[in-house]
């Protein structure tokens, strides 16, 4: 089969030919419908073997975690599972055995590290291994490619807005910052399942245009020198209840924590390195709830993705083919998508 694989560290990914893997006991093998792009795999083709090999990772290892399709077959051991079945794929590694994962907190397990798509081969193939039934979520009224982008960038999203849902009463303001993969779920969870009122904040006009079309209240062009104030204009100097920075840089963070009222929160999503450069205990707002993570848990996965079966959100798609893989992810590291770029390995 076709994979397209990181075959050493820093070296750009190629697209060879590799054995299709056999499942062992316990698990399945799945065919891609699609699999959905993410700019952390760009920072994966960055990565210097040190680190890697430091967290786990072992080379060559076929890139790709957000994945759906169909199981092609069955290994010894699993039941509730047929061939033909459509199914998405749990995207964040998680062992099911560490104190996190016993208590339920698998987002944090400690072996998350590591898993299919970082590290472990992944989806960007013609075939990939799951676990069953950890790994597995089976589709109802989803197409597998429209499923894929809902294991990481809609369940993220997710698993941010769940946590800021106590925050949201009525007459309550929300601010997504980055309209993206990600910000683009959140703007449509937030109006599903809060009452509050959604301001969205990008730097790409087509992506503000989007962000209204998916339910944005209002939109800013920014983060600029006068996005606070713009903030407090829009909120009558009342400030915001919630931010979510799915940006994460100095300028993002900063106007942020600006903007969030006493007993609000900010919550740090994007992993764009920035930093507070201020002192914290006066910058901070008065008894907010402020955090950051990385991935969603399995439960964030399948809550997520009942939803868009029960057509209270949409995942926007944009496919490619296997051979327009590299100008996917040009067009994903330009900012040129409108939804996430899938890749369909078997079109």
């Amino acid at each position: 089969m076709l994979a397209y694989r990181m075959l050493d560290w820093q070296q750009p990914p190629q697209v060879v030919e590799i054995d299709v893997p056999r499942p062992g006991p316990g698990e399945v093998l799945v065919k891609v419908a699609g699999n959905g792009l993410c700019h952390s795999d760009i920072g994966m083709m960055q990565i210097p073997q040190v680190y890697g090999e430091m967290i786990g990772w072992r080379v060559p290892f076929t890139l790709g975690h957000e994945v759906g399709g169909w199981i092609e077959e069955i290994g010894e051991g699993v039941e509730g599972f047929f061939i033909g079945d459509p199914v998405a794929l749990i995207s964040p590694h998680s062992c099911g055995t560490c104190e996190y994962c016993l208590r339920g907190q698998d987002e944090a397990c400690v072996q998350s590290a590591y898993g299919r798509g970082y590290g472990r081969d992944g989806g960007l193939a013609q075939y990939v291994i799951a676990r069953a039934p950890r790994d597995l979520i089976k589709l109802k009224t989803l197409d597998p490619k429209v499923a894929a982008p809902l294991t990481d960038a809609g369940a993220t999203s997710y698993h941010a807005v769940k946590r800021v849902l106590p925050k949201l009463i009525p007459g309550s303001t929300a601010v997504v910052i980055g309209a993206g993969g990600l910000g683009s779920f959140a703007i449509q969870l937030l109006r599903v399942l809060s009452p509050a009122r959604v301001i969205a904040i990008d730097t790409n006009q087509g992506r503000l245009d989007f962000a209204r079309e998916l339910g944005a209240h209002d939109v800013l062009t920014g983060v600029t020198e006068t996005t606070v104030k713009e903030l407090q204009e829009l909120t009558n100097g009342r400030g915001v209840d919630v931010v979510l920075d799915f940006v994460g840089i100095d300028a993002t963070i900063a106007a942020g924590i600006a903007i969030v009222r006493k007993l609000g929160a900010f919550a740090l999503v994007g992993a764009g390195g920035g930093t507070l450069q201020q002192p914290w205990f006066n910058a901070l707002p008065k008894g907010a709830e402020i955090f950051c993570f990385q991935g969603s848990s399995i439960a964030d996965a399948h809550e997520v993705i009942a939803l868009a079966e029960a057509g209270l959100i949409r995942s926007e798609i944009d496919i490619y083919p296997f051979s327009r893989i590299e100008e996917a992810y040009k067009a994903l590291d330009q900012g040129m998508l409108r939804g996430r770029a899938v890749v369909t390995p078997n079109e």
